[in-house]
């Protein structure tokens, strides 16, 4: 922790997802530990709000609106990283999106490659583009966000479930790639959260039953800490918290 006790103090952050749900309070928390975020998401105006609380609260953030599957903005996103900070300090893989719950055979084609362009090759492209701007850091941190439906086949979750599998085993070969740098590559699975997916997914659940993103935020800023010392990992924020 830095003299001031802001754990991120001076540390460049991008946060993919971060116009709601957990993406957007992993900005508002890293933000508050001192980071510049730099915030990736489709919808403006939701971005426009982050950043308006981001600012309330005396941090301070950059605005990138796109989609991830603009794999052309990716590109620009660290030549434009490279040419600002000539380094990136934490990146947050957390969008994604759930797609249709339905049986393997009944699956649209267009739907199924809509999901792994977000959940699976955006991650790829993102360390594609941003990996030298992580390794230039004296303590690069990547961090992707995984779901518990990688782990287990379970009817009807293919698609959703197919592409966590995949980001997994992507993110274990990284983390293997990058054992001996400077670099730290973990997945978190943030459990039962009060998220837009999560309703979708579970339409007759109480969500005020579920805990709110913010309260999954402590193991991203443990992860992202230049002191941190995990790599390879796969951890659960809501295990660790309880």
């Amino acid at each position: 922790m830095t003299a001031g006790g802001r754990r991120l103090e001076g540390r460049i952050a991008v946060v993919t997802g971060a116009s709601r749900g957990i993406g957007a309070a992993v900005a508002r928390r890293f933000a508050a530990e001192g980071a510049h975020v730099v915030a990736l998401g489709r919808t403006t105006g939701a971005l426009e709000e982050l950043d308006d609380a981001i600012r309330a609260a005396g941090g301070s953030a950059t605005l990138a609106p796109f989609d991830l599957t603009d794999y052309a903005a990716i590109d620009r996103l660290g030549a434009s990283l490279f040419e600002r900070y000539k380094r990136l300090d934490i990146l947050v893989g957390n969008a994604a999106t759930l797609g249709t719950l339905t049986p393997v055979a009944q699956i649209r084609p267009a739907e199924f490659e809509q999901v792994m362009a977000i959940n699976l090759t955006a991650n790829w492209r993102l360390v594609r583009s941003l990996d030298p701007l992580l390794r230039a850091s004296p303590a690069g941190r990547a961090i992707f966000v995984t779901s518990a439906a990688a782990l287990k086949p379970r009817a009807y979750w293919a698609t959703y479930a197919i592409s966590k599998a995949a980001l997994e085993m992507m993110v274990g070969i990284y983390a293997a790639e990058t054992a001996k740098t400077n670099l730290r590559v973990n997945l978190i699975d943030p459990g039962r959260t009060r998220t837009a997916m999560r309703a979708r997914a579970y339409p007759g659940e109480d969500p005020m039953s579920l805990p709110a993103p913010d309260a999954v935020t402590d193991l991203f800023v443990q992860l992202a800490e230049p002191a941190c010392t995990r790599h390879g990992e796969r951890l659960s924020a809501q295990s660790l918290a309880a």
